[in-house]
């Protein structure tokens, strides 16, 4: 069984450092997207800005995220089994379902939103709406192409999702166009340019294909990241045991993907809730003063400091949860421990790294990339968020952990716990300014958030999970035969 373990690490490797550029590149078209925005724009409608993106991205984070972990986990751990056909229909309708949820409340909210959210807005409410839906199905093929550890393809993706979003404030930059109209419509056009690489992966998949029904795989130096290298266990190994560990893994049904989905849904919700119910709170705090002032967009900035990493970190996160189902499905505890321990150590440090920086030069370097909207930077509450910032990495690393393990509603109440406190932070007057409640309490909830994952990751995997891969064992002595994907 090392040889899989081997090719597994070589793959995560990889297509970690792949995937890196990628999104490294993503976060620097993103945070450019946003400072152009910034400097374009006036306090009321960069403001505007600010919070579409936020209640956007809460949004999709909430409803589609979880169908890309649940492909993601799924697909990656019925490869690592040898088994072929990946259930499809269960995550798409859920998806579905979430789209359609999504539908029919921003239509009968229509005039409250665009008149009581974004201040008589018909643009934005339609570039909200637009940008929502067609964002189900780039979130939905991440899902699979991480599944199927497609990095480059994935990279490729979220690049192109974002420089064609910054293509628009560019415009408007260059005097092509003007107003917060076309600045927004990048939020919406930006998923149907990311979708332009699908056709190149379903190509992959067909010429796999053919290349098995020939009755042999040919590898190339040119495809390091083909899934079809690693070697598998033959799930069609005779015997009971064996049927019932194939019927174990294959069994994707509506209860089991809903149940898994709703877990990663209210994850995926405290996670919003860290990064941007600090904006909404603000926002909604005294109406629109609060956005025509520009504090809104101030605190924006802020939390920019946690949103550029966490999109470079995306590479890790994406590649570590098929990793690690992989490694659970092989019963490979001592390298899933070692690829928890390196991945935190290099996130630990650069946390720190960060919130240093901002407590010595933090200040002067937000207002190069951003006008201060008329606030001052406090270096203190900056390095704060920084060191937060690496927390928030250090938990979501963990929480990949505990979805590999089984352990999704579990982590769902640690995620939760943390949000709550961040928002009843914010609700309470202890700190006298609102932009010091979001930097400590930001800093204060992820400190939690991280204990609390790490105890989870502490209690190894779900009993369910146990009881598999001891049954899986069983099937081994039983009908021990393997086999390697044809050379």
């Amino acid at each position: 069984m090392s040889e899989p373990d081997d090719a597994g690490g070589r793959s995560f490797g990889s297509g970690a450092r792949i995937l890196s550029i990628g999104i490294a590149s993503t976060g620097i078209f993103t945070f450019a997207y946003l400072a152009t925005s910034s400097h374009v724009l006036s306090k009321r409608d960069y403001g505007l800005i600010s919070l579409c993106w936020s209640i956007m991205f809460v949004i999709l984070s909430v409803i589609y995220r979880p169908i890309e972990q649940l492909l993601s986990r799924t697909i990656a751990d019925r490869r690592a089994r040898g088994l072929s056909g990946h259930p499809l229909r269960v995550p798409a309708a859920i998806q579905l379902g979430f789209a359609l949820i999504f539908i029919t409340v921003a239509l009968s909210l229509h005039h409250t939103i665009e008149h009581g959210v974004f201040q008589g807005s018909s643009a934005l409410y339609w570039i909200l709406f637009a940008g929502v839906i067609a964002y189900a199905a780039s979130y939905f093929a991440r899902g699979w192409l991480a599944g199927h550890q497609y990095f480059a393809l994935y990279g490729g993706l979220v690049f192109l999702e974002s420089t064609s979003r910054f293509l628009f404030p560019l415009a408007v930059a260059v005097g092509i166009g003007s107003g917060i109209g076309l600045v927004g419509l990048g939020m919406a056009v930006a998923p149907f340019a990311s979708l332009s690489v699908m056709p190149f992966a379903l190509q992959r998949i067909r010429g796999r294909g053919r290349g098995r029904a020939g009755g042999e795989h040919v590898t190339t130096a040119s495809d390091p990241l083909d899934p079809a290298e690693i070697p598998v266990v033959d799930a069609a190994a005779e015997g009971p045991a064996a049927a019932q560990i194939e019927e174990t893994a294959t069994d994707l049904s509506m209860r089991r993907g809903t149940g898994f989905a709703v877990s990663v849904v209210g994850i995926m919700f405290s996670e919003q809730t860290l990064m941007n119910a600090g904006v909404l709170i603000v926002a909604a705090a005294a109406g629109g003063t609060d956005i025509t002032s520009g504090l809104t967009g101030f605190v924006f900035n802020v939390m920019l400091i946690v949103r550029a990493p966490l999109q470079l970190f995306q590479a890790v996160q994406t590649s570590i949860l098929p990793h690690l189902a992989g490694l659970e499905a092989r019963e490979s505890a001592d390298e899933f421990r070692r690829a928890i321990r390196i991945t935190v150590l290099v996130i630990a440090g650069f946390g720190l790294a960060v919130g240093l920086g901002l407590l010595a030069i933090g200040p002067p370097v937000m207002r190069i990339f951003f006008s201060s909207k008329g606030f001052t930077y406090d270096r203190i509450g900056l390095a704060l968020v920084g060191f937060g910032m690496g927390l928030h990495l250090i938990s979501g690393t963990l929480n990949q952990a505990a979805l590999a393990r089984g352990r999704a509603a579990a982590a769902a109440v640690c995620w939760l716990t943390a949000a709550a406190l961040f928002v009843c932070f914010q609700l309470v007057d202890i700190a006298p300014h609102r932009i010091w409640r979001v930097e400590i309490g930001y800093f204060g909830a992820t400190a939690v958030l991280c204990a609390l994952l790490w105890l989870l990751y502490r209690r190894g995997p779900a009993p369910e999970a146990a009881r598999t891969g001891r049954t899986r064992a069983g099937a081994e002595v039983a009908a021990p035969a393997t086999s390697a994907v044809p050379r």
